[in-house]
């Protein structure tokens, strides 16, 4: 089977580095889909859930926006932050949710809502995958 080279990376550490069969990921127009050979391509990301497909295997990752690029069968992400689904403790992210839901609601000036909006689509994206991770893990046993 085909493989591409993939590699999340962000301001802090190396979060994923391997060959993989298949790459979803949240672009701002909407989801790609990027398998082995695909055409070059440069593209922002919004947050949301990254799946990565591996030997049959699907592994997800919260991401909080960067970019993405395609060149020469290697894929390069340049995110904000990205989690691992297995990495992200849930009531933590529940909670981080809860405050970002609440600046959001009480937010004074046009900056203040922006940013408050943008750490509510982080929060919301850690908590997805955490629910798809922990979803997943109920079916197999």
């Amino acid at each position: 089977m085909a493989t591409m080279r993939l590699d999340i990376i962000t301001a802090e550490k190396i979060v994923y580095s391997d060959e993989v069969s298949s790459v979803v990921a949240p672009g701002s127009a909407g989801q790609l889909g990027i398998l082995p050979n695909h055409a070059p391509l440069l593209t922002s990301l919004k947050p949301g859930e990254l799946k990565v497909l591996k030997e049959g295997e699907e592994y997800i990752i919260a991401v909080s926006g960067g970019f993405l690029e395609v060149l020469r069968n290697v894929v390069t992400i340049l995110a904000d932050t990205a989690e691992r689904a297995e990495d992200i403790d849930f009531e933590r992210a529940e909670a981080a949710m809860k405050r970002a839901q609440d600046k959001v609601n009480s937010s004074d000036s046009d900056m203040d809502l922006e940013k408050a909006i943008q750490a509510l689509k982080r929060s919301q994206a850690r908590v997805y995958v955490s629910k798809r991770k922990r979803a997943s893990k109920s079916k197999a046993k």
